[in-house]
């Protein structure tokens, strides 16, 4: 009989009317891997921090080592063995790698003399235990979104905790860096250590988990051993619909080139790099991290631009130098972290999808149009199926899904010919997932020339045509979509030096 480690029992909590959680039970034993899945919005997040101390719930209680708190201080947690992994990596960006990941040791010790040898040494067993090197010297702030992912795993793993509960641990993480992210869960549940797994991929909830529990809508539809779920079963239960995946859009679709880079160069990115998108095409780019393909966005975008070669749009040689030159040449850009990129938070719908729009808002003596205005971005609200009471909602109370929709709202209100999307699914539920894919497609469809950069192979391969594969600066292989699949795709990542 497995030992229970720590209960969740009949939990309630509401949020200023709005019932988070509802009667929710989840036990974890010792050494179990259990996946707690559901769409934004689901209270899973909710779950998380009353179990790490962070939030009381309304009723209910929590067991741990048999006995029965109605909560829990987030002190009374830590001492349990609880460590979280929230998805805001909860990071000074200030500081470097290395004081980062000592931090809490150094604070536990109570030292009043920095000993940065020792404070390397921590560091240093910290990222040993990823097997992913990352510059201990380098500030968190002028690091990539997965390298502040691994820094964060790092961190929890320095600490003898008993439950790791990690809140999309993998959102950003390559396909190689995923595998050594699981070899540790394995690795860790050998010693007892018990880890609840948090994400919207499911080929990884079914990868990698012993059970499953699935919330939605605040309430537990569905509990159960990893055997007793069915991918289809498992969407239907956390959307309350079924998805059905979609192939790539036809190859007789694609008209002339929209897009075609040639002998791009920015010198400590990326290299030599030529390839072309036609209207109607969805091209993916992937690779390692380091691989360059996210300097390339930005160089396209003119956010960093390109040192040496050409980029044609319809034909026409464009040069790059800004983000105004990119819109003037009818280029978009969805960055790869939207909350630190692609919203004003604070700001409505309204106005972070109107702000690229602006200047054809206006009037000839520059007050805005509102009727226009309002017009554009029920549009785009309707047409992105975005979920908010009104265009004037902060978009930092939305989803991040409903977040993603507003950015890619944004891009499309400036009637763009070539949208360039990094890692547009990162930390969005399947539900809004596969909204997003159905818009990708959509544009293509209409004669948008797409460019898909992501590390998630099954979406690589359900949604693009041609995927191109980066290495260290330069473009090393170009794959069929349709015909490689994700196992033949792994593949080819796995055998890059």
């Amino acid at each position: 009989m497995p030992q229970e480690l720590i209960a969740a029992r009949r939990i309630c909590k509401a949020f200023g009317g709005v019932q988070a959680l509802q009667n929710v039970s989840v036990t974890l034993h010792r050494g179990e891997v259990r996946c707690l899945v559901g769409e934004n919005g689901s209270g899973k997040s909710t779950l998380i921090k009353i179990l790490a101390g962070a939030d009381r719930p309304d009723a209910g209680a929590i067991v741990v080592g048999g006995q029965s708190f109605p909560y829990l201080e987030p002190i009374a947690a830590i001492r349990a063995g609880i460590q979280v992994i929230y998805q805001d990596f909860s990071l000074f960006p200030n500081l470097t790698v290395a004081e980062n990941l000592a931090l809490n040791t150094e604070l536990e010790r109570g030292s009043v003399v920095v000993n940065w040898r020792r404070i390397r040494r921590t560091a240093m067993e910290a990222i040993e235990k990823l097997g992913c090197p990352i510059d201990l010297g380098k500030e968190v702030g002028e690091l990539s979104v997965a390298e502040r992912q691994l820094v964060a795993i790092s961190r929890a793993l320095l600490h003898n905790a008993r439950l790791i509960i990690m809140d999309e641990p993998t959102a950003a993480l390559t396909h190689k860096e995923v595998d050594t992210l699981f070899r540790i869960i394995a690795d860790l549940k050998g010693k007892g250590v018990s880890i609840l797994f948090v994400s919207h991929k499911l080929r990884e909830v079914l990868e990698v988990s012993d059970a499953i529990t699935v919330l939605r809508n605040g309430q537990k539809v569905a509990e159960g051993q990893v055997s007793e779920f069915r991918p289809s079963d498992l969407v239907c239960r956390m959307t309350g619909r079924r998805l059905s995946p979609r192939s790539p859009s036809a190859a007789d679709r694609v008209g002339a080139s929209a897009v075609r880079v040639t002998g791009l160069c920015r010198k400590g990115a990326f290299e030599d790099v030529n390839f072309a998108v036609g209207a109607g095409e969805i091209v993916g780019i992937t690779g390692l991290l380091g691989s360059g393909r996210t300097e390339l966005a930005l160089a396209l975008f003119g956010l960093a631009p390109a040192d040496a070669g050409q980029i044609r749009i319809h034909g026409q040689a464009t040069r790059i130098r800004s983000v105004p030159d990119a819109i003037r040449a009818g280029i978009a850009y969805v960055p790869e972290d939207r909350l630190a990129e692609g919203v004003f938070a604070e700001q409505s719908i309204e106005k972070n999808v109107a702000v690229s729009s602006i200047g054809t808002l206006a009037n000839r003596v520059g007050w805005i149009r509102f009727a226009p205005l309002r017009a554009l971005v029920g549009r785009w609200m309707e047409s992105l199926r975005i979920q908010a009471t009104s265009a004037r909602t902060p978009v930092g109370h939305l989803s991040g899904g409903n977040q993603q929709k507003v950015v890619l709202g944004r891009w499309l209100a400036t009637r763009a010919k070539v949208l360039i999307l990094n890692s547009p699914t990162i930390g969005v539920d399947i539900g809004a997932k596969a909204d997003v894919h159905e818009k990708i497609r959509d544009l293509a469809g209409q004669g948008m020339a797409v460019i898909l950069i992501s590390d998630d192979l099954p979406e690589l391969v359900e949604v693009c045509q041609r995927v191109l594969i980066m290495h260290r600066g330069r473009i090393v292989k170009e794959l069929p979509a349709a015909r490689c699949g994700e196992e033949a795709l792994a593949a080819e990542l796995d055998a890059l030096p």
